[in-house]
This record gives C-alpha cells, sequence and structure tokens, in this order.
C-alpha cells in the first residue's frame, strides 16, 4: 500500500483523538466523530488495496477479524451492562452499600474505602463491570461535583489496578500470560505493588478532604427476583473466571449465557411482562459509549493493517526494556493497550520476569494517565457529565507519581522473586 494511504490513516487517527480532546470546544459527540472516522479508515484501505489481490484480500481478512473482535466485545459489555443497568434500577447495589456504611463517615476515610472496593471488584469482575458499580456508589452520594472528579479518578485508577493482577482483570494480562511470560503465582504478587500505588493516590487526593460525608439512606422496595438476579450476576463472573481458566470458555459466551438465564428466571418470577418486558434493560444501556468502542477499535485495527503500531517495538532497540516498558505505559494511555501488547509480543522481545511484570502493570495501569486511555476511564466519563478530558487532566500529576511509584515497586519485586 502507497505511503499516502499510511499517512491519511494516520492523520485520521489523530484527528480522533483530538475530536475526544476536543469535545468539548466542537460540540461533537466524541462517538460519532470517532465512529465517522474509523469507518473512513477501512473504507480507504480498499480502495487503496483494490488494484492488488493480494493486498485487498487482506484487507478483507482484516476487517473480518477486526469486526470479530469488536463485536465480542459489544456483546460482553451488552450483557455486563444490562445486569448492572437491572440492579441499579432496582437498587440492590444502593442497599447493600448503604447496610455497609455508616450514617456519617469521614470523607477521606470513604474515599480509601471507594478505592479498595474499586481494586477488589475489578480483580473478579471485569473492568467496565467494576466502574459502572463504583460509579454508581460515587454518584449515589450526591458529593459537591469537585470531590465526585476526585472519587472517579482514583475509581479509574483502582480499576485498572486491580485488573492487571488477574487474568480475568485485563486482556493484557490474560495476553501476556497466555504466552507463558508470567504465570497466575507471579499475578497474585503484582496485587501487593498495585494496591500500594492505588493508597498513595488516594492519600494525595485526599488532603482537601476535611468534611464529614452523610449517608442518606435511601430504601427500596427490592423483591425475590431481585435477589436472584444479583446471585446470577455473581455466579456469572465467577463462572467467567473458573471457564475462561479450566476450559479456555471466551468471558463474552458466560456472560451471555448469564444474560440469557437472567431473562429465563425473570420470566419464571412473573417480572417479565407486557408493561414492563425484561428486554427493555438492554435499551437501557449506554449505546454511546458502545458506538465509542466501535470507532476506537476501527482505528486502531485500520493502523495494525498498515503495521503502524509495529514502530513502538523498536524502543526497545534502542532504550533498556524497563525504561521501554515505563514508556508503553504512558503510550497506553493515548493507544490501545492491546495491540501494543500483541505487538510486543509478536515480535518475542527477550525479557526477564521482572520486565515482563512491569510490562504487565504498565501497560494495564498507564491508561489511567489520561480519561480517555482506558475501558474505565471512557465509561467514567459516559457516567459523569463534569469528567472530561480537561477535568480529568487536573490530577495527572498525582496520577503519574502514582504509577511511577507503583512502577518501580514491581520492578523491586520481580528482582526479589526471580
Amino acid at each position: 500500500m502507497t505511503d499516502i494511504l499510511h499517512y491519511l490513516l494516520i492523520g485520521l487517527a489523530v484527528l480522533g483523538l483530538l475530536s475526544v480532546v476536543l469535545e468539548e470546544i466542537i460540540h461533537v459527540n466524541k462517538a460519532q466523530s470517532v465512529l465517522f472516522l474509523g469507518a473512513l479508515s477501512w473504507v480507504l484501505l480498499f480502495i487503496f488495496s483494490s488494484a492488488d489481490p493480494g493486498e485487498h484480500d487482506s484487507v478483507i481478512y482484516g476487517l473480518g477479524e477486526n469486526i470479530g473482535e469488536i463485536a465480542s466485545l459489544w456483546l460482553f459489555l451488552l450483557a455486563a451492562m444490562t445486569f448492572v443497568v437491572y440492579l441499579n434500577k432496582k437498587g440492590l447495589i444502593e442497599s447493600l452499600i448503604y447496610k455497609v456504611l455508616p450514617n456519617q463517615i469521614s470523607e477521606r476515610k470513604l474515599l480509601f474505602l471507594t478505592g479498595l472496593f474499586s481494586f477488589v471488584f475489578s480483580s473478579l469482575a471485569d473492568n467496565i463491570t467494576a466502574t459502572l458499580i463504583s460509579i454508581a456508589l460515587i454518584l449515589s452520594l450526591d458529593l459537591p461535583i469537585r470531590k465526585t472528579l476526585r472519587f472517579a479518578t482514583l475509581v479509574v485508577f483502582a480499576v485498572n489496578s486491580g485488573g492487571v493482577a488477574m487474568i480475568t482483570g485485563d486482556v493484557t494480562t490474560l495476553m501476556i500470560f497466555l504466552e507463558g511470560k508470567v504465570t497466575i503465582t507471579n499475578l497474585l504478587l503484582l496485587s501487593l505493588p498495585s494496591l500500594m500505588a492505588v493508597l498513595l493516590l488516594a492519600a494525595i487526593l485526599s488532603i482537601p478532604l476535611k468534611e464529614t460525608a452523610i449517608i442518606r439512606r435511601k430504601t427500596h422496595d427490592l423483591q425475590a427476583v431481585d435477589f436472584a438476579i444479583a446471585a446470577i450476576f455473581i455466579c456469572t463472573i465467577i463462572a467467567t473466571i473458573a471457564g475462561n481458566v479450566l476450559f479456555d470458555i471466551p468471558p463474552v459466551l458466560s456472560f451471555l449465557t448469564g444474560l440469557a438465564v437472567m431473562f429465563l428466571v425473570a420470566r419464571a418470577y412473573g417480572e417479565d411482562t407486557e408493561n414492563d418486558p425484561i428486554l427493555n434493560y438492554v435499551r437501557q444501556i449506554e449505546f454511546d459509549t458502545l458506538l465509542f468502542f466501535l470507532g476506537i477499535l476501527l482505528l486502531v485495527g485500520a493502523l495494525k493493517e498498515i503495521h503502524a503500531l509495529d514502530s513502538f517495538v523498536s524502543l526497545y532497540e534502542h532504550l533498556p526494556a524497563w525504561s521501554a516498558n515505563y514508556l508503553m505505559g504512558l503510550l497506553s494511555s493515548l493507544i490501545d493497550n492491546v495491540p501494543l501488547t500483541a505487538a510486543l509480543l509478536k515480535a518475542d522481545v527477550t525479557m526477564s520476569l521482572a520486565e515482563w511484570l512491569s510490562l504487565t502493570y504498565a501497560v494495564g495501569v498507564g491508561g489511567s494517565l489520561l480519561i480517555i486511555g482506558s475501558a474505565a476511564g471512557i465509561v467514567a466519563m459516559s457516567k459523569i457529565e463534569a469528567l472530561t478530558f480537561g477535568t480529568y487532566l487536573r490530577f495527572v500529576v498525582a496520577l503519574l507519581l502514582a504509577y511511577t511509584i507503583g512502577y518501580i515497586a514491581v520492578l523491586g519485586l520481580g528482582m526479589v522473586i526471580s
């Protein structure tokens, strides 16, 4: 393919990034702009490859692979978000939280508890689900917006940090594990420096929080079916972890099965009525978030097709692996961490256990540095209107410090267990 096409696709990717950053200025929904640029990228790939049958077949295959990855993500998110929408609307999540929290609690303590909850839950569930539930917790507290932004920032960082320690928590962690670079035991140990970084960020963000939060308890008329669906949700998460580890069952398949069971149980309990069909909850999920993911993945897929991401591997030819990994974490705040990790694994870069652990941490947590750098950030931004690229950027120094300290701790851990 011609150099003109390469420049065009890279230019469209840059425009996509700018459209997200400048959303408030151009007044165009980021999902609309990114979806247009992502689809246009593949249209150009087909046009420019039409003269060469071999390249054209390669583009057809690449699009099929890209669409397959997107469909898997979409269906997984659809199932997970439908569960969360139902439980949120019924008030079950709020009810459980209120049973644990006291009537009054210091804002600092509440911030630490929120970060700990997000960290632990993201190790058990996927990052999207953990973020949705954590943000629902924050919004239910009715805090002033400047404080809500601090809580949301910690949630994004904590969710990404918790995910790196489990193969079910982050896709890149699973990829590195499947290549035999790290073991499950190594990853469990990785949770220690990850949690330390979360607590450090919580300490920094809690400095101006000096008041006491009043927990305004809400009552909800919960039915037996609500608890049954909550149990199905928990069982689905456990089955997803067990099924993937024992039988290599894709998480999307486990969650679709759980969603189907939810529908059937709702029908058995009489919850699925003509006036309030259970399928209506599917229509209430955030489709603009799903469309944004679609556009981003189309853009990244097009860049992968022209091998534009392969150039990042050259970093390891000029820098020590530990410093290149640190930079990869910074890059993952701008570029999807999955293709970055895939490019490194395909290049068969030689690294020690400590360096592979540091890469696992870097690409998993580095996306937290910018709000657009991770699925957790994008979901949080879609749920909190005041959380934008600019408002999140206010905390970038604290985020970078926590990320750096955590990275150094991971390197130290790696050297101890090597």
